[in-house]
């Protein structure tokens, strides 16, 4: 079995600024990197890079190239780390043009650089998610896995249920 993760930014991939006097978050490497390190898995992965933006920066554009690269992709299990604002437009875009892969997306509401981060739970349930699901798009978040067609959020706690 393998699994392609595939990073688009959002939260979970944020850290502190590099340089200076800086007062926003930046993208870097992957988070789902130093997660598998930990989890020292047992099936074969790759890790790939979509783009690195807050979700509220994603378009369409962003969303078409995230399915060509999908499509691009042997395995069929797909994992993609994204912005917990716009992850169900996401989800749904995916869904419309690709329906022959187990298609997970997922996020963090809290860096996964920070302690009390939930990314290494997040992760964990997509990565068990793909080996027990069909094919489709789902969103796993706040411990729960559901259809993207299924899953609300909570606007006032942002939590998914």
């Amino acid at each position: 079995m393998k699994i392609t993760f595939i990073q688009t930014g959002g939260t979970i991939d944020k850290d502190y600024p590099k340089t200076t006097k800086g007062y926003a978050f930046e993208f870097g490497e992957p988070a789902t990197r130093r997660i598998l390190e930990k989890l020292q898995p047992s099936f074969e992965y790759q890790i790939l890079t979509a783009c690195q933006k807050d979700s509220l920066d994603i378009n369409q554009d962003d969303r078409q190239a995230l399915v060509y690269l999908i499509r691009q992709q042997t395995s069929e299990k797909i994992i993609i780390t994204h912005g917990t604002d716009t992850l169900i437009e996401t989800a749904q875009f995916i869904s419309k043009n690709i329906n022959d892969k187990v298609i997970v997306l997922t996020g963090a509401m809290r860096p996964e650089r920070f302690s009390n981060s939930e990314a290494d739970l997040n992760i964990g349930s997509a990565i068990a998610a793909t080996q027990t699901l069909s094919n489709g798009v789902y969103i796993t978040m706040n411990g729960i896995i559901k259809s993207w067609d299924k899953i609300q959020r909570n606007l006032e706690t942002g939590k998914f249920f």
